[in-house]
């Protein structure tokens, strides 16, 4: 596989994401349970008509997805992160700094997520929480890809949440993507779209550390042109309770969403059930 993502990152972006759409026509031919999570998931979402309108794009959008990775994972990172050719809202990153409390990104599975890490890490150190496959291959190329002088990782358990809260008070930025689905213990039953999923809420916990929060997307250019970095402030400042705190990272997840639906991984099964583990749980709920 390693091998693969070499050859592949020869190719340019716009080759990729070619190539891409048609592998992402054919994972949902070819499965029944991606092709219903996507129906249901964007039907509940976005209703009936606006899901048969958005669902060709979400489809090669998904798989444009997929195999970018090569160009961000396995080429140098300054040529990766060159692909952003437009960047907005960057003077909330410059106002944030000047504050010194540290910076929480907040990302969902929505245009190229991979690239905000990858970018961001090229101006200051960031601190991503993500959890390990399962797979050892796997593992290894994510690890591999990720490696860059100011992007750490932070594994999804107890050392990781020190990680991310150690960063936070040396002023340095952490990243999450909060529409993960967690594993037992570590979320709550919340609203996402209208329908109750299963939400993670260290990222809502993390807010008590006085970090600015900012919310962050990368736009996936037509024709392989690149990329448009997007931060942009909650819609409101987030309070609360924790379980409340959440319920409007939920919200502010369908903000993004909502301004480009055709690039949300509609397939991902955001409402499974709770995940259970052997290992070691976050900090308890309460």
């Amino acid at each position: 596989m390693h091998i693969l993502f070499r050859c592949l990152s020869l190719l340019p972006l716009s080759w990729l994401h070619r190539l891409g759409a048609v592998l992402g026509w054919l994972v949902w031919l070819c499965s029944p349970t991606y092709r219903r999570h996507m129906a249901e998931n964007m039907r509940l979402a976005l209703g009936e008509k606006d899901a048969r309108r958005v669902r060709p794009v979400a489809i090669g959008e998904a798989g444009k997805a997929g195999l970018e990775l090569a160009r961000i994972w396995a080429r140098p990172q300054a040529e990766a992160a060159a692909r952003v050719v437009k960047v907005s809202g960057w003077d909330l990153v410059e106002a944030a700094t000047r504050r010194g409390k540290g910076m929480i990104y907040l990302t969902p599975h929505l245009g190229c997520f991979e690239i905000t890490a990858q970018y961001l890490s090229t101006h200051a150190p960031i601190t991503v929480l993500y959890r390990p496959p399962k797979r050892a291959w796997l593992h290894d190329l994510i690890e591999a890809g990720r490696a860059r002088p100011q992007l750490h990782l932070a594994a999804a358990d107890l050392s990781g949440v020190r990680s991310l809260l150690k960063a936070l008070r040396r002023g340095e930025a952490v990243g999450i993507l909060p529409d993960h689905a967690p594993k037992a213990g570590e979320g709550r039953w919340l609203d996402f779209f209208g329908r109750p999923a299963y939400t993670m809420t260290l990222a809502a916990r993390l807010v008590d550390s006085g970090a600015t929060v900012i919310m962050v997307w990368a736009e996936r250019l037509p024709a392989g042109a690149g990329y448009h970095f997007r931060l942009q402030e909650p819609t409101q400042p987030i309070g609360g309770t924790i379980e409340e705190r959440a319920q409007q990272i939920n919200r502010e997840m369908e903000h993004l969403i909502r301004q480009c639906p055709g690039q949300y991984l509609w397939g991902y099964n955001r409402y499974k059930g709770r995940r259970h583990s052997g290992s070691s749980p976050l900090p308890a709920e309460g």
